[in-house]
């Protein structure tokens, strides 16, 4: 009687090996639809040996860091650039001028630095490498602030040209016509009444500022940094006109920086 009972059991384990054997060979054909195969004799799933499970585990690592790189590999890696123009190589894959146009598109502009600014965060960032995400948001905020602006970014590229026009006092347009055109415009901000009459005027600013902006792009294009230089202390008569605009109040006194 045992020995009957031991040579059912016999039978009973290599019948349970064999079709261990018949379903991983089917399953190594199959992997990707059945990627645990399953032993049909006693319904086990079997185990991956633990070599494949690590060299697995390797694969999607690499692949994850492949495909969704961390901000922290990015504050690591990446320079710091040298200009405005380099955190934007995508609006402004040419740099500055000659090489780059004067005009920006602004849209593209500030697209691509909401995106810089969701990678270099500082809340992003572990605390060891928090100081320069800090310094690398602020450097982008710089420049977005300053390329988004046309007379801002006249007097950055003039600068890295060693030409202060921003701070320079001297900088003026000698030019009577000129001078006469902004204090006609101070003259009728002071004495409007309504809003509503200096409309109007804002209308044809915003074309003299248009006007500013071809001039530079083409000043800028050839290379001709004093043209460049005498259109950008127009402008920012242009530009103060259009501030004083924007803040109008009644009865308020009109102020005309130049």
């Amino acid at each position: 009687m045992r020995s009957s009972i031991l040579r059912r059991n016999q039978e009973v384990l290599r019948t349970c090996e064999a079709s261990t054997r018949r379903t991983i060979t089917t399953s190594s054909s199959r992997t990707s639809k059945a990627p645990l195969p399953i032993c049909q004799a006693c319904s086990r799933k079997l185990l991956q040996p633990p070599a494949q499970r690590q060299s697995q585990r390797r694969f999607l690592s690499s692949a994850a860091t492949q495909t969704n790189p961390s901000s922290d590999d990015s504050i690591r890696s990446n320079p710091i650039p040298q200009t405005h123009y380099e955190f934007f190589p995508k609006t402004l894959p040419q740099g500055p001028p000659p090489s780059g146009r004067f005009h920006i598109d602004i849209r593209e502009l500030r697209r691509e630095f909401l995106q810089l600014q969701a990678v270099a965060h500082p809340d992003r960032h572990p605390h060891n490498l928090k100081t320069r995400a800090e310094a690398t948001s602020a450097r982008i905020n710089e420049a977005y602030k300053t390329l988004q602006n046309p007379l801002l970014r006249t007097q950055y590229l003039l600068s890295l040209r060693g030409i202060d026009v921003a701070e320079d006092e001297t900088a003026k347009v000698e030019d009577p016509e000129l001078l006469m055109e902004v204090l006609d415009a101070r003259e009728e901000i002071e004495n409007a009444r309504e809003e509503e009459e200096l409309e109007e005027m804002k209308r044809i600013n915003e074309e003299r500022i248009e006007r500013s902006e071809a001039i530079l792009d083409a000043a800028f294009k050839r290379d001709d940094i004093e043209g460049a230089k005498s259109e950008a202390v127009r402008l920012r008569y242009w530009v103060n006109i259009k501030e004083s605009l924007d803040a109008w109040e009644r009865g308020k006194p009109v102020v005309l920086v130049h």
